[in-house]
């Protein structure tokens, strides 16, 4: 983890020895794709409702052209949207180990060029519309449909929490529920407590783009009592950006860590989300065990960078 918060590490690490102790994390990719969202522009309403209509009836010959483009990218689904007398399309690629921005970005604009030739009657069109929401939190990359979602769960022993944390597991419950409260009035991407934080220090360390933190760090966070009165606990992360080849993987540092985790190269990329998602899942116990038991402040003091 690549930081200069003094507490960080700690941290995460002291999350991660709760979830050991109950048994580790189980992680799942749940699905894998990466978006651009061109725009076509018309006289009417009406002729952009036909035009989607005719994308729908021709989406194998748009894939086609697109994935001409390149070995890797494949088109999976498009999505509509429609709104007064515009058209936006949300292709949506696998990208294999890659990120896979400027890849999509090449396809998308090769199969639009194909359907500006073929389609009659468009005004304007843009290869970026904002809806893809490149490196912006927004609320269409919140769902799990969007992006490489992971999601890690752990159930965490009612005595783990004790002797580690000096909290109980209803406490834990019960500051959960006080917390969604505070994510819907605040209108955030997440209702958990700091995800941005590990997923910024490992994509750092990992070399990947790290203002793609923006659309990574939404997260949703459910927890239940058991029936043995251990603390059930999962992060659902719908929009995770990460690549173990191309771009910043190749560094030499960058490299090195991802050979640690054994995630560098091909075959690799789903092993690194589900990594990653189980930090996260680490840090949101530590810090929520902080809060709970009021040793947030405390642990600053004693160990920040300040300090």
């Amino acid at each position: 983890m690549a930081t200069t918060e003094g507490t960080l590490v700690a941290s995460y690490n002291r999350g991660m020895k709760v979830l050991n102790l109950s048994g580790g994390v189980k992680c799942t990719v749940i699905g894998d794709s990466m978006q651009r969202a061109p725009v076509f522009v018309f006289d009417s309403a009406v002729e952009a409702r036909d035009f989607v209509k005719w994308v729908q009836e021709n989406i194998a010959k748009i894939g086609e052209e697109a994935e001409a483009t390149s070995s890797v990218a494949k088109l999976q689904y498009i999505d509509p949207y429609l709104a007064s007398k515009f058209a936006y399309l949300r292709f949506n690629y696998s990208t294999g180990d890659a990120a896979g921005q400027n890849m999509v970005g090449r396809a998308t604009f090769a199969a639009c060029s194909w359907i500006l030739d073929t389609y009659p009657g468009i005004r304007h069109f843009y290869l970026e519309s904002n809806l893809a929401t490149d490196k912006k939190a927004s609320q269409v990359n919140i769902m799990p449909r969007a992006a490489s979602a992971s999601s890690p769960k752990a159930v965490i022993k009612r005595n783990v929490l004790i002797e580690q944390m000096r909290v109980e597991p209803e406490g834990l419950f019960y500051h959960s529920n006080v917390s969604n409260v505070g994510a819907i009035l605040s209108g955030a991407n997440n209702n958990g407590a700091h995800s941005a934080n590990g997923i910024t220090a490992m994509f750092m360390a990992t070399g990947q783009d790290v203002a793609n933190v923006s659309e990574s760090s939404a997260g949703i966070v459910y927890t239940e009592l058991t029936a043995e009165r251990d603390l059930y606990i999962s992060i659902t992360i719908p929009s995770l950006i990460v690549a173990t080849y191309g771009g910043g993987t190749g560094l030499a540092t960058q490299r090195e860590c991802l050979e640690l985790l054994d995630c560098w190269g091909r075959g690799k990329v789903n092993r690194l989300a589900e990594i990653i998602a189980g930090v996260v899942l680490a840090g949101e116990v530590s810090l929520a065990s902080a809060i709970s038991s009021s040793d947030w402040v405390s642990s600053h003091e004693k160990y920040g960078r300040n300090r």
